[in-house]
């Protein structure tokens, strides 16, 4: 029931497998997205709208209507203070950039660029927007960041962070949407735009530093006295992401003598990567196949850690456990954080996702704190850590942020090089790394095993999944355990997941659409062993088939 695994997988990318920069960039400038196919159209999933230039799903009119989509919605809301702008390593970020800066500058909107064109992790915007906007009610900051994640080198991205500075909900996006595809439908017709020299030296467009100003700021969300004492040393490998400058940054400000930066290399056909689970390749800092460099350097450090491409995500390496799995990780995070952050409020809780591991429900109630459980999609953290009523928030595909030391906000988008460096605090302060850590959490808690299906599905059967109800589960049982729980909405803020989740004493599926592939997803955890798992897995599968067939 596991996904195929590519016999390539681990491997170095051969040649052939490499992107074509030129064409690709070739593509983004004479490319034409045709309005009336969907595949075309601007799409805004659960992080923004993402796609190649090969295949007219991401090319310079996509960006050019989104920007002036983006522009308009922010006269619209009266947004007029500066629009802090960043972008990753993929190779149409640079031209993706250029399209938007064309735009943006035609409509007036104060641009803060990086300085020195350094590349800007989504981290660094998401904390630019809120150090801005701290004790503003007006003329508040916004943000834009170009990139798609961890995904392949021929795919481009493009999201909006409003003044909140986390990712922008469904109201604003759908608003966006609609928007650039009218433009897309019109031909461009009502875009604005300037040559984009004149664009770059227009008096509405500035410099900022990006990263002395996010890495000054670290030792506000970390110990880094106890980092820079930790007793083992450390290894990072920015998988030639946008943080690539801001490792060696960091630790020459912190003096961490023990740290490595493993390598400073951008390649935009990220040829140095290994190969992920499908053969393909990817910068995601929770695969192992994709992590198979750094898993094999475990014995030389005694914790490395990794972020994806616009450094939003994290991934792990302990010589004790290898490669943590995101939810482990999380786990360890959530524990550590509430007991070695005195100044957190006793109020503050904790998020995570509905697919989310049940060890953290199960450490949240060891330590008497208040679970917030919310649907797929960090945006729905937002809200909570502004005010503080969330001191972290962490979802299963390696994403998470938490409070500053004195229980303020720090980011509301993904930070993967926070809770990276945490590892190395949690070592220092516990002479535990984090996989010793689970190990004991485990011991006392449960030790869960997981597994994720992922399987190909229509619209249509996406849609029937999407809209499954805890009436059409007939079943009293799951796995041989009574079913306790059947969700349709997250428990922490009744919004709809999407699907369903099924929930016993030691177990527990979720069923929902990808909605940014056409796939659906099968999650499933069990605290009674891998046969367990299976049988959950199984039976799960059998009532999303049923779902599937219904009229």
């Amino acid at each position: 029931m596991s996904q195929k695994t590519n016999p390539l997988a681990g491997q170095p990318a051969p040649l052939d497998l490499l992107v074509n920069v030129p064409r690709l960039i070739s593509a983004y400038y004479t490319g034409r997205p045709d309005p009336s196919v969907p595949a075309q159209r601007v799409a805004f999933g659960t992080s923004g709208h993402r796609g190649s230039s090969f295949d007219d799903a991401f090319n310079e009119w996509h960006v050019l209507a989104m920007s002036q989509a983006i522009a308009d919605y922010r006269k619209q809301k009266g947004i007029d203070g500066p629009l802090f702008l960043g972008i990753d390593t993929h190779a149409l970020s640079t031209p993706a950039f250029n399209s938007a800066v064309e735009v943006l500058a035609a409509n007036g909107v104060e641009l803060m660029l990086s300085k020195d064109d350094e590349y800007t992790p989504t981290p660094a915007v998401s904390h630019a927007i809120l150090v801005y906007n701290r004790g503003r009610t007006t003329g508040l900051a916004d943000g834009i960041v170009i990139t798609p994640s961890h995904n392949p080198p021929e795919s481009g991205g493009f999201k909006y962070n409003p003044p909140n500075g986390g990712p922008a909900g469904t109201d604003i996006t759908s608003a966006v949407e609609a928007t650039a595809n009218g433009y897309l439908a019109a031909g461009l017709q009502g875009v604005k735009r300037l040559p984009l020299a004149q664009a770059l030296r227009a008096s509405t467009t500035h410099r900022h530093d990006y990263l002395n100003t996010y890495v000054e700021d670290l030792a506000q969300v970390l110990d880094m006295d106890a980092i820079r004492g930790v007793p083992i040393d450390l290894g990072v490998d920015p998988l030639g992401g946008a943080g690539v400058r801001y490792w060696p940054a960091i630790a020459e400000r912190y003096k961490l003598d023990r740290l490595t930066v493993l390598s400073q290399e951008v390649d935009p056909t990220f040829r140095f990567m290994s190969l992920d689970w499908d053969g393909r390749i990817r910068m995601d800092p929770s695969s192992p196949d994709a992590m198979h460099q750094l898993i094999g350097l475990k014995d030389r450090f005694g914790i490395a850690f990794a972020c994806d491409t616009d450094h939003d995500r994290h991934g792990v390496v302990t010589r004790s456990a290898g490669l943590l799995p995101p939810n482990n990780y999380l786990a360890v995070m959530v524990d550590y954080l509430f007991t070695h952050r005195p100044q957190w409020a006793a109020h503050a809780a904790i998020g995570k996702t509905v697919v989310s591991s049940q060890m953290i429900d199960r450490v949240a109630a060891n330590l008497g704190r208040k679970l917030y459980e919310v649907p797929v999609g960090f945006k729905w953290f937002v809200e909570g850590l502004v005010d503080s009523s969330l001191g972290f928030g962490g979802e299963e595909s390696a994403g998470a942020t938490f409070l500053r030391r004195d229980g303020t906000v720090w980011t509301t988008d993904k930070d993967g090089m926070v809770p990276a460096l945490l590892s190395a605090e949690i070592a220092a302060r516990t002479g535990r790394d984090p996989g010793e850590r689970f190990a004991e959490l485990a011991e006392a808690l449960g030790k869960p095993v997981s597994n994720r299906v992922d399987a190909a599905a229509t619209v249509e059967q996406k849609k029937k999944l999407s809209s499954l109800s805890p009436q059409q589960v007939l079943s009293t049982e799951l796995a041989g355990e009574k079913i306790q729980n059947v969700l349709s909405h997250a428990p922490g803020n009744g919004a709809a997941i999407g699907g369903v989740k099924v929930v016993t004493e030691n177990g527990w599926f979720a069923a929902r659409p990808s909605g940014t592939e056409n796939i659906y997803k099968i999650y499933g955890e069990s605290f009674l062993g891998a046969e367990h798992l299976g049988r959950i897995l199984e039976e799960a599968q059998q009532l999303v088939d049923k779902a599937l067939s219904a009229g």
